[in-house]
């Protein structure tokens, strides 16, 4: 497979080093695109990209949505697939672009889960503060709500990210894009309350680190490790939605649009590039507006 795996290799190297993307990205398109060639070589007996044609594709295509993939994962696969054969002919590997008229799936728009602003306040007082860990915890959930950063960046955070005195938070988003948030009064404190006391008891005797939020062993908290703890408090405050650390993302756009904020500075917020992304939100906002008036108004 090495005519197929060499440009691939060459790829991702490119969109690497260029569009600065992260290793969960690189790593999804490094799956779709084994996943491609492999499809190729051994379903339809190629043994390079240059021969390969739109019908190669539309059958690889074909065979992701037999195995049961739905339609939002053979977009991603196609957004990977074209992406991959332009670079192929800007690098003169190949002679044609076989993806020019390949059309991307209907997708049906899912408006994101979202808490109300009742769950919101079961969640963050969920926690133990008795202990260093709550008073952590307390302080990741009010900075995750008051600024609608993604987690991945939650936890990227180092101390000098955090300015309590100025009230803001300057996040590192994708492509190493740096934005800063303005915090509220909420998650200044908790931060503050955590900086003050709780981390220091944290870090003990362990190696210093530069990590904002860190584990028990000193460390910087993982991923896999806030995820843990959302599930934790989500169930001690009753929370029955499914709730993922996303959801106090969309929670926290959905509130400000509500409320009246300027859909330009909410985009700015999330670090969003293209505005469309960013007016999924007023979709939502406009539904649980419908869903109060049928609920409450006598003639409704």
């Amino acid at each position: 497979m090495k005519s197929f795996s060499y440009p691939i290799e060459d790829y991702l190297h490119f969109i690497r080093v260029e569009r600065q993307l992260s290793t969960n990205t690189l790593s999804s398109y490094k799956r779709d695109l084994m996943s491609y060639a492999e499809h190729l070589q051994q379903e339809q007996g190629l043994d390079s990209f240059e021969g390969v044609t739109r019908q190669h594709i539309l059958l690889h295509l074909e065979s992701l949505r037999e195995h049961g993939k739905t339609a939002r994962t053979v977009a991603r696969h196609i957004s990977s697939i074209r992406s991959f054969h332009q670079f192929l002919l800007r690098e003169k590997v190949t002679t044609t672009d076989p993806t020019v008229h390949l059309e991307m799936p209907q997708l049906e728009q899912k408006l994101p889960k979202v808490l109300s602003i009742q769950e919101i306040d079961a969640l963050i007082a969920a926690p133990n503060t008795a202990k260093p860990q709550g008073v952590r915890d307390v302080a990741m959930l009010e900075l995750l709500y008051a600024s609608g950063m993604r987690v991945s960046e939650l936890i990227e955070l180092n101390i000098e990210d955090i300015h309590l005195t100025m009230g803001f938070v300057r996040v590192f988003g994708k492509g190493g894009k740096e934005r800063i948030i303005p915090l509220g009064r909420g998650a200044l404190t908790a931060v503050g309350k955590y900086l003050e006391r709780a981390r220091y008891e944290l870090q003990g005797k362990y190696p210093k680190t530069d990590a904002l939020f860190i584990n028990q062993r000193g460390k910087r908290l993982t991923r896999q490790g806030f995820w843990k703890l959302l599930k934790e408090h989500a169930l001690k405050a009753n929370i029955q939605k499914e709730l993922t650390p996303h959801v106090l993302r969309h929670s926290f756009a959905t509130h400000l649009i509500e409320n009246g904020a300027d859909l330009r500075a909410v985009q700015e917020m999330l670090g969003h590039s293209d505005i469309s992304t960013t007016q999924i939100y007023t979709h939502i906002s406009k539904t649980r507006l419908s869903e109060v008036y049928k609920q409450f108004h006598p003639r409704a």
